[in-house]
């Protein structure tokens, strides 16, 4: 026997039994961004791996040590996607999109190479969000409030808003020189990946993770205190907005996000329900990136949030609020000539009924055999054909989940039939 071939490590098959709940979080937040005006791009996945260098940053940890990224035949080096925002700018600026006000919204895999654990994958999904062309801070609260409706929606909680300014380019340049200042001082208690970037990347020290580092990146200057006057008003109005609607949210000056083309306002939605991986969805503005990207410049903001850290935490409740999908009806067949009248009641009753799910037994069987396999299937009604239902034009509807006599009436009798996918 051969051997069996395996998924590669941190890429995951995503099973029937669980698919339900990725596809509730997809529809619901496909309606939820419909009724906000949002529309839906799709992009590649592989990407030209010069554009994740010049939109992410070089000195990151996803540029440097995470990014699938190889030589295509004509020794072009390509990079499947990490992230989504990037590449999302590229289309806008290909396609001749951002010359005016662009509300969009994204979904699918991303792919990083790191150590995989739970919430954390080598091939992972996101649903992404991007607005171009509205500098104000009113659409920076909309994508809050938006996120903020969505965890509703799906009845979620536990979930904590955390925000930040790292204002323009200018007062960053000016905070970077004092955080340089401060982390040459203390320059014996940075970590290897921290001393590489005190002088090419200082602000990504703020994120790190090293428990032995927290002490001295909470006694660090704060970015907030050296924000220029139109960085601080963005950042007021924003949180003005935020307080009118009662939305709660922490200021967290150490939150910097791990990209390089954040600019003004950063945010995180974060739990203490998944353990390290605490993130659920992160966001902000970048008003230089479109610049960066080849386009004119353009005033931009987004987010992203991952599907599967969502699923977790719907799959946590008692009650996940997912749909019933199951078939409404089984059509089970009895007798040799029985097959074709089966398949012609079923094409019909579709035809008549769209929203009718019926799932037809194929494969043969005994009347025993196919009501086992009715029940299995979680519908709530078996149809049965037999020869006298046929010679008759009608079908026999028996009750699978609760004790009420069966019923034979029509093939033909559509309102009926219809009427049972409301019981």
């Amino acid at each position: 026997m051969a051997k069996s071939i395996q998924a590669i490590r941190g890429m995951n098959d995503i099973l029937p039994a669980q698919i339900a709940y990725w596809q509730h979080i997809e529809q619901q937040m496909k309606t939820l961004l419909d009724s906000y005006g949002y529309q839906e791009i799709r992009m590649p996945v592989l990407e030209k791996t010069e554009l994740f260098k010049r939109s992410i940053g070089e000195v990151t940890d996803i540029v440097e040590k995470e990014m699938y990224t190889f030589a295509d035949r004509n020794n072009e080096s390509l990079t499947l996607r990490p992230e989504g925002t990037a590449g999302c700018v590229r289309a806008g600026v290909q396609r001749g999109l951002l010359n005016q006000v662009q509300k969009l919204w994204y979904q699918g895999p991303m792919f990083r190479y790191e150590r995989p654990q739970k919430g954390r994958y080598r091939q992972f999904y996101q649903i992404g969000v991007e607005v171009y062309g509205i500098a104000s801070p009113d659409i920076d609260a909309e994508l809050i409030l938006l996120t903020a409706r969505f965890w509703k929606k799906l009845g979620l909680q536990h979930l904590s808003l955390q925000l930040n300014s790292l204002g323009n380019t200018a007062c960053r340049a000016v905070y970077r020189e004092t955080l340089v200042a401060y982390f040459t001082q203390h320059q014996a208690q940075l970590d290897e990946d921290s001393q590489r970037r005190l002088h090419s990347n200082p602000l990504r020290i703020l994120d790190s993770k090293n428990p032995d580092m927290q002490v001295l990146i909470e006694a660090a200057p704060r970015l907030l205190d050296v924000l220029d006057e139109e960085s601080r008003n963005h950042f007021e109005q924003l949180c003005q907005l935020l307080d009118r609607v009662g939305l709660s949210y922490e200021i967290n000056p150490r939150l910097v996000r791990g990209l390089d083309y954040y600019n003004h306002t950063v945010f995180e939605w974060v739990t203490d329900q998944l353990g390290a991986q605490g993130t659920v969805c992160a966001g902000g503005r970048y008003d230089s990136l479109v610049a960066e990207i080849g386009g004119k410049a353009t005033p931009a903001v987004g987010f992203a949030m991952g599907i599967e850290r969502l699923v977790s935490l719907l799959e946590a409740q008692e009650n996940p609020g997912l749909p019933d999908n199951s078939p409404h009806a089984y059509l089970v067949m009895v007798g040799e000539n029985t097959l074709s009248a089966g398949v012609k009641f079923a094409e019909q009753l579709r035809d008549a009924l769209p929203d009718f799910r019926l799932q037809m037994h194929c494969g043969g069987g005994s009347f025993k055999s196919q009501f086992k396999k009715a029940d299995k299937s979680g519908a709530r009604f078996a149809f049965v054909l037999g020869e006298d239902e046929i010679a008759q034009q009608q079908v026999t509807v028996k009750y699978l989940r609760e004790n009420q006599p069966q019923n034979t009436v029509k093939q033909t009798d559509t309102a009926y039939l219809q009427s049972l996918m409301s019981v």
